[in-house]
């Protein structure tokens, strides 16, 4: 999601209750992940490292029940890498920041679903473009050492990378799947990102198509993570879809890079808007991922968390945008 700022003040909404937690639905889906973003944490960007409350918060709790029940069974949990390690990249975790997030991934993991750790930093580091690959082996080594023992945790390497050389996004890649090896985290799964939002839709016709497979991981648990919004440019900055065929449609190339490559997929982000159109296509979409589910590993909604107010993508619980108009459909790939 092409966000560099949230400036959601707090109490915009209330906090919505947990639907009660009945049986754990059966998943049929053939993908092995399904899940929603939980966003809050990298909220309020621009004032670092901010007062939590004001600035930033944490997901509510209670609504991951409400999503576990409903089949979901991995979170993407968005942090700020300024806030989780400030200052400087090769410095030491923030005790704060870090019980809270430890919180949050140990109640999901508890619940037995992924928590999925990814700094929503768009290669960059107090705005600027990350060029140290060393002090990103850092960081990731010392952020990685604080789940080692956690094998439902799964590390996402950054958010989006954009506007940078593609070498550059092929090495930080690298760099933090060697410091996350590095720190003794050898049975979590790792998602690496491309360059260019990461987008699906571009990823054989950019650069990443032809670098991104280079990367190695000794524990061969590496997932190639792309967005896909179905917005005219890709953004997901609009309701409006450009067809009720372009979920598939944005994804084929990708499909086939992956199949051509030996390497496995996952939609980090994905979402339409609440109407006739967007629905079509995300279920499209979502179905020709399960019938390619040999490459692509699974899905993840972006997004859930409780200042999205009336935000369009919302599937916060209950009250959010997209919540009456795509669980339901969700729940046929959950």
């Amino acid at each position: 999601m092409r966000f560099f700022s949230l400036l959601l003040a707090a109490g915009t909404a209330g906090l919505a209750l947990a639907a009660p937690i009945g049986e754990k639905k059966k998943r049929v889906s053939k993908m092995k992940f399904f899940g929603v973003n939980e966003s809050g944490p990298e909220f309020g960007n621009t004032n670092l490292p901010g007062t939590k409350g004001k600035d930033y918060t944490w997901p509510t709790l209670s609504t991951i029940d409400t999503f576990v029940s409903k089949g979901f069974n991995v979170f993407r949990v968005n942090i700020m890498m300024e806030r989780i390690i400030p200052t400087t990249m090769t410095g030491s975790l923030d005790s704060a920041y870090l019980a809270d997030l430890t919180t949050t991934v140990n109640y999901i993991t508890n619940k037995g679903a992924y928590a999925m750790i990814v700094p929503h930093n768009y290669g960059r580091y107090y705005s600027n473009i990350i060029t140290d690959t060393s002090n990103f082996q850092a960081f990731w080594k010392t952020l990685a050492g604080a789940f080692v023992s956690n094998s439902k945790v799964i590390f996402d390497t950054n958010n989006e990378y954009h506007d940078m050389d593609q070498n550059l996004v092929v090495n930080l890649n690298q760099a933090a799947i060697n410091g996350i090896r590095a720190a003794g985290a050898t049975s979590q799964y790792i998602t690496v990102e491309g360059n260019d939002w990461t987008g699906a839709w571009t990823w054989t016709s950019g650069k990443n198509g032809a670098t991104m497979g280079a990367l190695t991981d000794p524990q061969n648990k590496t997932i190639y993570q792309m967005h896909q919004y179905l917005d005219s440019d890709g953004s997901g900055t609009s309701a409006t879809c450009v067809s009720s065929t372009i979920g598939q449609e944005r994804i084929q190339a990708a499909t086939q890079w992956l199949k051509s490559n030996g390497k496995l997929g996952i939609i980090g982000e994905f979402a339409g808007g609440a109407n006739t159109q967007c629905e079509t296509a995300i279920q499209g979409m979502l179905t020709y991922m399960n019938s390619n589910s040999d490459v692509w590993l699974g899905a993840l909604w972006w997004a859930a968390g409780p200042w999205w107010a009336d935000y369009i993508y919302s599937i916060e619980p209950s009250s959010g945008t997209a919540y009456n108009a795509y669980m339901n459909i969700l729940g046929q790939y959950e």
